[in-house]
């Protein structure tokens, strides 16, 4: 992993646990200044992606509620972190922040304490579902990349453990980085890693500072090996000339390299690119020759998100001849590993 080395760090005085204080001394180096609310920053001279590589917020989480997941999990825990090192084109999480840092949360145990009191709420047994057969699933990684998160605290370590022991809950997260540090923390299959795929020439545009797809997909057989459930997720499925022949491409490159046993159990998740006309702007600015690729007016349309917002996605009935061609593509290809679901 390329390493996040901030020059400013910015934090609330009821973040300096110790948790806290070991993530400053991580750079001493940086300047530092204190905050009142971690989502309230001064102004910032830089862009923002400048931003995410330069700067790291220390916060308290206050907002301890867990959502629902819909797809890739039935809930969404309270964020171990918000933002991410990584500069994707197409990352939802900046879509309605002038800048987005990774802010660490630093009250990690209080975090986990309210999953397990929203997990005691829930029916048991669970009734089986696309997300799990027997646990409740939470995301901890939904705003945020664990493996980048994983490498300034031990609030990662500290989740896996909690939830290795818990007799209804499972973790899930997925990432474009390989942080091979969480080989060795013993998951006993209760957390479920998704590495998100797309074809190589396509990553290398739109994946800014994440570890290549090669990396990823070495990383698979070592994941499993030690204790994960692993899964992929072709995120976001990105419509171009010659886009099929490239994920035939890559599913050969999996077919090849994953190892029987996790073949086995295997799934994988299916998004179709959606975009911002906000972020589309700011992309122009420093990433041009990605938005040539995922800005494509003629074939896209406006949509409402679930929180409010307002989107660019394929438009419906081209998107539909475009699932069609994906599902008998991966059926020729790689039939082994499930679709959990597509859109």
């Amino acid at each position: 992993m390329q390493k996040f080395n901030p020059s400013a760090i910015y934090y609330t005085p009821d973040s300096l646990n110790d948790r806290g204080q070991k993530a400053l001394q991580q750079y001493p180096e940086a300047a530092r200044e204190e905050i009142l609310q971690h989502n309230r920053l001064p102004p910032q001279e830089k862009n923002h992606f400048q931003v995410k590589s330069d700067v790291l917020v220390l916060g308290r989480l206050k907002t301890l509620v867990c959502k629902p997941g819909g797809r890739s999990s039935d809930f969404i825990s309270p964020s171990l972190a918000n933002g991410c090192f990584g500069a994707c084109a197409y990352c939802y999480v900046d879509r309605n922040k002038a800048v987005n840092p990774i802010s660490l949360f630093t009250n990690t145990e209080e975090i986990l304490a309210a999953v397990n009191k929203h997990v005691q709420k829930q029916e048991w047994p669970k009734p089986p579902n696309q997300t799990h057969a027997q646990y409740y699933t939470y995301d901890i990684g939904c705003n945020s990349d664990v493996s980048v998160d994983a490498t300034l605290s031990d609030s990662v370590e500290a989740a896996i453990a909690f939830y290795r022991a818990h007799p209804k809950a499972f973790a899930t997260f997925a990432t474009k980085f390989v942080n091979r540090d969480l080989l060795s923390w013993d998951p006993q299959l209760k957390t479920r890693i998704r590495f998100s795929l797309l074809p190589h020439k396509v990553s290398r545009l739109v994946d800014v500072r994440t570890d290549n797809v090669e990396k990823r997909i070495a990383a698979i057989n070592d994941f499993y090996h030690a204790g994960y459930e692993v899964h992929v997720n072709f995120s976001p499925v990105i419509v171009y000339e010659g886009w099929l022949d490239d994920y035939r491409a890559l599913f050969e490159q999996l077919n090849g390299e994953v190892q029987q046993k996790v073949k086995d159990q295997m799934s994988c998740e299916v998004i179709f690119l959606t975009h911002n006309q906000r972020q589309h702007e700011l992309n122009l600015a420093i990433n041009p020759k990605a938005e040539e690729m995922i800005w494509t007016p003629e074939v896209q349309e406006t949509k409402r998100s679930q929180f409010g917002g307002i989107n660019i996605r394929y438009k419906y009935q081209i998107k539909a001849r475009w699932i069609d061609e994906f599902k008998k593509l991966h059926q020729e290809v790689i039939p082994w590993c499930r679709i959990r679901y597509i859109f």
